[in-house]
């Protein structure tokens, strides 16, 4: 099944999100080539693509697990969490219906 996992960036986490990304980046790399990634990206904090010292409000990943608590498993163990970078995530079940 499909889970949304929403990661809400605390404040001031820019430089440690900056430094754990590639860790962060390389296990949706490892999703997208098992084939089981849908999306992922993060939210700039400002209406804009590069949000630059604004940084971000956060990230969504779309994936597919066995179960919710394999995708929860998942989302605790990310980089950014391990970091500080997110101080809350919400896992959820998700439906891919458009496209």
């Amino acid at each position: 099944m499909w889970y949304a996992i929403e990661g809400h960036d605390g404040p001031g986490v820019l430089a440690r999100r900056l430094e754990a990304r590639p860790a962060h980046v390389a296990r949706l790399l490892a999703l997208r080539d098992e084939g089981r990634l849908l999306l992922a990206g993060p939210c700039p904090a400002i209406d804009a693509e590069d949000p630059g010292p604004a940084g971000f409000s956060g990230s969504i990943v779309v994936a597919e697990f066995e179960s919710l608590e394999a995708a929860r498993a998942w989302a605790d163990a990310d980089p950014y969490v391990e970091a500080g970078v997110y101080h809350r995530v919400d896992v959820r079940p998700f439906k891919p219906t458009l496209p």
